[in-house]
């Protein structure tokens, strides 16, 4: 039966079904569609292809058996994002983390299970309690202090799935749980596409926390605070910045904090917050600071400061059908289906030409 799956690709474009109606010229009603979902009836197969193209999917994926379910999902948002949007990137996430796993069980040992850290030291009862849990997690990883070059290549090589989507501009990302009968609960986060690189990196950072930390006896505003306290602890290693900034300052140049963002690949924003968690610079000298690049407008989303990062593109989903081509695993055009491009566009990708 194709319900689920036909009302997962209709929520992902965000079409309403008199819209789908329209979308597959009427060649059945918006009624009938709801049955198709309900599995109550099924399409013929002159209906199953024109909804799969105005659904910019396969016939093969309506017809899939593959079962799989989202679970604990948590945007973050502002607060005006709607229930339909928040359904159309669950539609898209599990379409593209379907496409992945399958993608993964054609190239056997190449799938890399998620190991969630169970040491007290990820057990939160207090914001500053996530400082030494980043700590913690950089020792397990064997990160050392130093910066991190790509987020999104270490979480994926510790088996989380990250997707990047083109979503509205007031979501930053999510966090969530896919549910497979062959894989167990497979962690995935998600960023916008469209967001910079340090707005990208920060946000993983911050659902990398709701992964491994637990919060006992925090307010949910808490809890997001101690997600940021570890993304930022994450990001920036307290000796490492330490190293570079000195243990206290009497004042910070804005050359200075954007020669560093370089290095560590964040805001300037979150430098000067750093600062202050870090105690190098006294209160008075963190306000002064944060006012001035506050009228710069660097303290926002649409941030214009110097020497800003160019989006994280995960990659790794990309090299592995890559790789399954050239095996011969699977063909040009199923490779170029999973990552929802043309057989030109891959054959450009496999000869290594740039976009």
């Amino acid at each position: 039966m194709i319900g689920n799956r036909l009302k997962r690709a209709r929520d992902a474009l965000g079409l309403s079904l008199r819209e789908l109606e329209a979308a597959i010229q009427g060649h059945v009603s918006a009624q009938a569609i709801g049955k198709y979902e309900r599995d109550e009836m099924m399409p013929s197969s002159a209906v199953l292809l024109a909804l799969a193209k105005a659904l910019k999917v396969s016939p093969e994926y309506l017809l899939s058996e593959r079962e799989i379910e989202l679970t604990g999902v948590d945007f973050r948002k502002a607060p005006h994002a709607g229930v339909k949007e928040e359904r159309a990137v669950e539609a898209s996430v599990l379409d593209q983390v379907e496409r992945y796993l399958e993608l993964e069980e054609l190239l056997p040992g190449v799938d890399q299970p998620w190991d969630a850290p169970l040491s007290e030291a990820f057990a939160i009862s207090c914001i500053e309690d996530a400082e030494q849990a980043a700590n913690a997690l950089r020792s397990l990883w064997r990160l050392g202090i130093d910066p991190i070059p790509f987020m999104a290549e270490l979480l994926e090589d510790k088996g989380v799935k990250v997707i990047a989507l083109d979503l509205p501009e007031n979501v930053s990302g999510s966090k969530a749980f896919v549910q497979s009968p062959r894989r167990g609960d497979v962690p995935v986060i998600v960023v916008n596409q469209s967001h910079n690189g340090e707005r990208q990196r920060f946000t993983l950072a911050h659902e990398l926390a709701h992964l491994v930390l637990r919060f006992s006896g925090l307010s949910d505003a808490e809890q997001e605070k101690a997600a940021d306290r570890f993304a930022g602890a994450f990001l920036m290693a307290k000796d490492m910045v330490l190293r570079l900034l000195g243990e206290h300052r009497t004042s910070i140049s804005i050359g200075e904090l954007a020669e560093l963002k370089k290095i560590f690949k964040v805001s300037v924003a979150s430098l000067v917050v750093r600062c202050s968690q870090l105690g190098i610079l006294p209160k008075q000298a963190y306000g002064r600071l944060w006012a001035q690049i506050k009228s710069m407008g660097w303290n926002g989303q649409a941030s214009t400061e110097p020497n800003l990062l160019p989006a994280e593109v995960p990659q790794r989903m990309e090299r592995l059908c890559l790789r399954a081509v050239s095996e011969g695993a699977i063909s040009e055009a199923r490779a170029a289906e999973l990552l929802s491009i043309s057989v030109r566009e891959l054959d450009r990708r496999l000869l290594g030409q740039a976009a």
